[in-house]
């Protein structure tokens, strides 16, 4: 799926005036639906009822397990219309039940202090190996069904300094990852498509940080991952089109979860344009 394919397949039909309806991209390899993506339709959602403002931030909680195999239903309570903010609710459902639900604040353009921490050094993304060469090669011998997954086209380019682990038994490393990523095809000048597919974008590999120190990954046997929430805040518009990036850490794992955090900026003039805080599942689940 390329990223025309994407921007297509998260389009909404509208069913009412405050309901839509959303459906996951037709690939046999998936249990279930991709975070990013129940993100990225909950905002699109949000932005149907809400004119000339744009998302500064949202909160959202992932309940169940979504079924890519039926439509997803979004149903948007239109929180607030304020003279400078608009807040609006979005549930998601599928066989009656909530999957997940979000939480936006939308802001008129204004002018304010500014101020942002400092992109850290990097190497530059084409001395960086792309990800899914990475994992074609350290996948070589894995089942077919694995490898026709490694090469379907993917909307989002990634490439991790220093190599992805993708192997059972990955090193031990410190819970802090640089990830360079953008998307492959244009996506336009609509502000509100860039954070949406940013949004999408931004659930991929941070899970990830807070297995790093534990020897562990999603192809460890018996190891269990999901997202349980997933908050953003968009500080500066930006052309997800660039190169930007990705800076994860993890302070904390305690409990079965682990706490992660993202700082997003953009290649070309280091400007913070997004940050992410995370919390994930991480079990090993007893055989």
């Amino acid at each position: 799926m390329d990223t025309q394919t994407l921007m297509q397949t998260l389009k909404l039909e509208r069913l009412e005036v405050n309901l839509f309806r959303g459906v996951t991209p037709d690939e046999e390899s998936r249990i279930r639906i991709y975070g990013g993506q129940v993100i990225a339709q909950s905002l699109l959602a949000a932005y149907e009822t809400v004119e000339d403002r744009l998302c500064h931030s949202l909160h959202c909680y992932f309940i169940r397990p979504g079924d890519p195999n039926v439509p997803i239903i979004f149903d948007v309570d239109r929180s607030r219309d304020g003279g400078s903010f608009t807040t609006r609710r979005v549930i998601a459902v599928q066989h009656g039940q909530q999957i997940f639900n979000l939480a936006a604040s939308f802001q008129v353009a204004e002018e304010g202090y500014e101020h942002q921490a400092q992109m850290p050094e990097a190497p530059h993304w084409d001395t960086v190996e792309d990800d899914r060469e990475v994992q074609r090669r350290l996948l070589k011998d894995a089942p077919a069904r694995m490898k026709e997954w490694l090469d379907r086209p993917q909307p989002i380019e990634m490439r991790t300094v220093g190599g992805r682990f993708d192997t059972p038994n990955p090193p031990k490393v410190e819970p802090r990852q640089l990830v360079w990523f953008r998307a492959k095809d244009a996506i336009g000048d609509d502000p509100r498509m860039q954070q949406v597919i940013l949004a999408y974008a931004s659930d991929m590999s941070l899970l990830g940080t807070g297995l790093r120190p534990h020897g562990v990954n999603w192809q460890t046997p018996g190891m269990q991952t999901a997202s349980l929430d997933h908050a953003m805040w968009f500080h500066r518009p930006t052309d997800f089109n660039e190169w930007h990036l990705y800076v994860q850490e993890s302070p904390s794992a305690s409990g079965g979860r682990g706490f992660n955090l993202g700082q997003i900026y953009r290649a070309s003039d280091g400007a913070l344009v997004a940050s992410c805080a995370q919390e994930g599942l991480m079990r090993m689940r007893k055989t």
